[in-house]
This record gives structure tokens, C-alpha cells and sequence, in this order.
């Protein structure tokens, strides 16, 4: 296994991390909810009364950062090895294995190891090993 060394990012990297966990610990705070991005927008399609605003701003926050970013730093290009199915498929299996897994790797992985929840530790776990599994099919076994 090489590293590429060319698009190695620990700088940009850990500062995604820290405003992620930042993020999710403001959040509890001041919320007293967890952050996970699979129940807030669940959440957008049977909203409490007065959930709805701070779903919507969420998701908008969401979508509009990255182009803000874009503003300041120049993008990195993307290389996406699949097609449209595939990356339809996929995107149906993971939301089907959050709603299954009752939460997402930001529920899970981030706000639930961080609380050392035992469900958070199970639930990364098993999308870890299976992500983990899936890539070593597709690029070693199906080749």
C-alpha cells in the first residue's frame, strides 16, 4: 500500500474533524439533541411544531458552506469511479442501513462515541467493518 502523498491533507483534515466535533458539541448544548444528520432530515418530513425552522437552516448550512469554501480555496477535483446507478444504489443502501441502524456515522460515530454510548460503539462498528468489507470486495475480489 502506497500513500498519496499528493492529495495527503492532514492540516484541512484535522480541521474538519475539530469543526465537526465542535459542531456537534455546540450543538447537544444548545439543542440538547444529538447531531445526527440522518434524523434531522428525517425530521424535514414529519417535523414537530417549531422543528422545522432550525431543520431547514441546518440542511441549508449544509449545502451552503461548501461554496463558501470554494470561495476561498480552490477545489480539489473530484474522481468518482462509478455510475449514476451505482451511486443511486449506494445512496439508497446507506440511508436504508441509518434507518435500520436507528442513526448515521454523525449520530453514531461522532456524538455517540463521544457520550461512550455502548449502541454508538456497536453501531460503528458494524458500518466501519462493512465499509471496510465492501471496499476490499470491490477492489480486490471483483476485479
Amino acid at each position: 500500500m502506497t500513500l498519496d502523498w499528493i492529495h495527503f491533507t492532514p492540516w484541512t483534515s484535522l480541521a474538519g474533524g475539530v469543526l465537526i466535533g465542535l459542531a456537534a458539541a455546540l450543538f447537544i448544548l444548545l439543542n440538547g439533541r444529538v447531531l445526527g444528520v440522518s434524523g434531522i432530515l428525517t425530521g424535514l418530513v414529519r417535523a414537530q411544531r417549531g422543528d422545522l425552522g432550525w431543520r431547514l437552516a441546518f440542511v441549508a448550512g449544509l449545502l451552503f458552506a461548501p461554496t463558501v469554501w470554494a470561495l476561498f480555496v480552490r477545489p480539489l477535483e473530484a474522481r468518482i469511479e462509478a455510475g449514476p446507478a451505482l451511486l443511486v444504489a449506494a445512496g439508497l443502501l446507506v440511508g436504508w442501513g441509518s434507518g435500520y441502524g436507528s442513526g448515521c456515522t454523525s449520530g453514531h460515530g461522532v456524538c455517540g462515541l463521544s457520550r461512550l454510548s455502548p449502541r454508538g460503539l456497536a453501531a460503528t462498528l458494524v458500518f466501519m467493518g462493512a465499509g471496510f468489507a465492501t471496499v476490499f470486495v470491490v477492489r480486490h475480489v471483483l476485479v
